[in-house]
């Protein structure tokens, strides 16, 4: 079946079986590979991206289901020129990662949890991000990269 979307602001026409997940169009027909497959049944966010700005897990979603919608891949955050996302820069700064396998998931959530909570306190930030299993941090450090994000984000406002 013909899919037509937008992924990192480029359109894209492919066809797709009709049982062919989102995150499998993206790793394995688009090549974009910083969605990373956990689970497989949507309880890690490792594959999370953004779907018309709102945060899905890709794992759980059909690729046909996106018709017309604009996905936002980890690849698609920063800018042309290699500058990074507030929210990719925060992590960085703040140390929000060890072995990486969950920041792209969690770098999506959280640009989804910035802007429909920017004045989320540590409780909420900690509940916005409970769909995100990180084995290696504690959360410690991911949350204090959000709170950073936050600041940068009120400041820059």
């Amino acid at each position: 079946m013909k899919l037509e979307l937008k992924v990192n602001g480029q359109p894209v026409s492919v066809d797709v079986p009709p049982n062919m997940l989102l995150v499998q169009l993206l790793r394995e027909q688009l090549r974009l590979t910083g969605t990373h497959v956990g689970c497989d049944t949507a309880q890690c966010g490792a594959c999370t991206v953004l779907a018309n700005g709102r945060a899905i897990k890709s794992c759980n979603a059909l690729a046909l289901q996106m018709q017309g919608c604009e996905i936002t891949t980890i690849e698609g955050l920063a800018q042309e020129d290699g500058t990074l996302h507030p929210v990719q820069a925060a992590f960085k700064e703040c140390h929000g990662l060890q072995c990486g396998f969950c920041t792209p998931g969690m770098v999506l959530s959280t640009v989804d949890l910035l802007e429909r909570h920017p004045q989320a306190g540590e409780a909420e930030i900690r509940e916005q991000l409970d769909g995100n299993l990180c084995r290696c941090t504690g959360y410690q450090n991911i949350v204090r990269a959000v709170q950073t994000a936050q600041q940068q984000q009120t400041t820059a406002a």
